[in-house]
């Protein structure tokens, strides 16, 4: 196995690209060309994180909260368009992960000049700053959300979109009749292959009945390679359609990287997709988690189309 080092290909220069030369292509051939690979990866990079001003983001004003039949209490903005969270975001500290493509899609809701609705907390009002500076509206810490396939008022298409969309509730939970516990949250009917959920380690190692030792992350899902990806240079095949299905693992901060177990902690490094996001690698491998895993633990993406498998702690095929 290869030993990597906690870098990232980013927009920063040619310089970061070579780390991860050290990183990531320390056994491959034709080193000589290996340079110009990484200045072509850098300059993808860079003509990602260009597009994101793409992105528009919406204006939110005084929120309001309706009753929906199916969800239950709903927050809208002003214009009393549903306001949505994503699992893959954080609230502790508050975190956005949805860039570039991810952001045209669900537009963040500006913070500038809301206001808490008649009867919510205001104290559970706040605002993050995005990578592009503006600050986006979060209700307890959760980054908000509108859903560009929304078009009037009250509609909530967007609800479970990727198993990790949902409708905002006013205490900033997921609307819906689970309430915040409620689908994908990884919490709850997972126990029984995936264990207790509800303290998971960023990134672990669990042992399943077939594949034996395979990674998972911190909801308990089961994380995947696909197979038509490559190492060095770090690319991703999965665009597009594929990514409906195929989610991209989202890297961990410096913090959670200190607690990541049974994984050493130089192989993960990030991987910047074409729309800026940053992606988990391990060995420098791109990670994923398959929407049709319903709980924790479940492993249903494995060999999809002889292609997709579950992952060991090395990097390596779980087949």
């Amino acid at each position: 196995m290869r030993k990597t080092r906690n870098a990232a290909i980013t927009a920063t220069g040619v310089a970061t690209a070579l780390v991860l030369l050290t990183a990531c292509g320390g056994e491959r051939s034709g080193g000589d060309a290996a340079p110009e690979d990484a200045r072509s990866t850098v300059a993808a990079a860079e003509a990602g994180a260009a597009q994101d001003s793409g992105a528009r983001p919406t204006a939110a004003g005084t929120l309001s909260v309706w009753r929906s039949e199916a969800l239950g209490p709903v927050v809208t903005d002003s214009a009393g368009f549903t306001l949505y969270r994503f699992d893959d975001d954080t609230a502790s500290p508050p975190r956005s992960t949805c860039e570039g493509d991810c952001a045209t899609t669900w537009p963040p809701v500006l913070a500038a000049d809301a206001e808490a609705a008649e009867g919510m907390d205001p104290a559970l009002v706040g605002t993050v700053a995005r990578s592009d500076g503006t600050r986006q509206l979060t209700l307890d810490g959760w980054p908000l959300y509108r859903y560009v396939k929304d078009t009037r008022p009250r509609q909530t298409n967007g609800q479970g979109v990727g198993g990790t969309w949902f409708a905002a509730a006013p205490d900033g939970g997921k609307a819906g009749p689970d309430g915040a516990g409620g689908a994908g949250d990884g919490g709850g009917a997972g126990g029984a292959k995936g264990g207790d959920t509800g303290a998971l380690p960023p990134l672990s190692v669990r042992e399943d009945a077939e594949l034996g030792d395979i990674v998972r992350d911190a909801k308990g899902r089961t994380l995947y390679r696909f197979t038509e990806d490559t190492d060095w240079p770090m690319t991703s095949a999965c665009t597009g359609a594929c990514l409906e299905k195929w989610k991209p693992a989202t890297m961990l901060d410096k913090d959670a990287l200190d607690d990541v177990e049974g994984i050493d902690r130089k192989d993960v490094i990030a991987f910047e997709r074409p729309d800026g996001t940053r992606q988990l690698t391990i060995d420098c491998w791109p990670l994923y988690w398959f929407t049709g895993d319903q709980e924790p633990g479940d492993t249903a993406g494995q060999g999809v189309g002889g292609t997709w498998f579950a992952v060991r702690a090395d990097g390596t095929l779980a087949k």
